[in-house]
C-alpha cells in the first residue's frame, strides 16, 4: 500500500504573465535604443536569458515567516527552503547583516512586510516589535496599500 507524501504547498503563488498588458520590469522597448551610439549600446544586444523570475508571489513565504517569529531560525530555514524554488525571496525580509536592518521592507508597488532578523541566540526576531499597520501612511490615495496583509490608509 502506497504511503501518503507529507509534500507540503509551496510558499510562492503563480502570477499570470501572459494577459495582455502585464508588464514586469523589462525596461524600455527596443525601438528606443536601436541606434543608440553610447557605451552602453551593447546592453541592448545582450543574452535574452534575463536573470529575472516572473511568475511569481512571495506573500505567503513572508506570512509564514511573520508566522515564525520567536522560533529558530535554523529550523524555519529548513522548512522555506524545502518549499521554494530559490531562497533569495526569503532574505527581502529576513537581514543578513546588522546593516541591512530595516523596520519596514516594501514588496511591490503598495504591500509592506516589517523587516526580520536573527539574533545571537539563533531565533528569528522582528526589527521594529512595536510598529503597527495604524502608524503606516500611504504615499497616495490611489492604491490599496497593505502592511503584513492589513490594509491601511484611506479607502479611495
Amino acid at each position: 500500500m502506497p504511503r501518503p507524501t507529507d509534500r507540503r504547498e509551496p510558499l510562492y503563488r503563480s502570477v499570470n504573465t501572459r494577459t495582455h498588458g502585464v508588464r514586469h520590469g523589462q525596461g524600455g522597448e527596443y525601438r528606443h535604443t536601436r541606434h543608440a551610439r553610447d557605451a552602453d549600446a551593447d546592453a541592448t544586444h545582450a543574452s535574452m536569458h534575463g536573470r529575472q523570475r516572473h511568475g511569481r508571489d512571495y506573500t505567503p513565504l513572508f506570512r509564514f515567516l511573520l508566522s515564525k517569529v520567536g522560533r529558530a531560525w535554523d529550523e524555519v530555514f529548513a522548512e522555506a527552503k524545502a518549499r521554494l524554488d530559490t531562497t533569495e525571496p526569503v532574505f527581502l525580509l529576513v537581514a543578513r547583516t546588522d546593516a541591512e536592518r530595516r523596520g519596514i521592507v516594501r514588496v511591490g508597488e503598495s504591500s509592506y512586510f516589517s523587516g526580520l532578523y536573527v539574533d545571537a541566540r539563533g531565533v528569528l526576531c522582528l526589527v521594529d516589535p512595536g510598529l503597527d499597520a495604524r502608524d503606516m501612511q500611504p504615499d497616495c490615495a490611489c492604491c490599496t496599500h497593505t502592511f503584513n496583509g492589513v490594509r491601511f490608509g484611506s479607502p479611495s
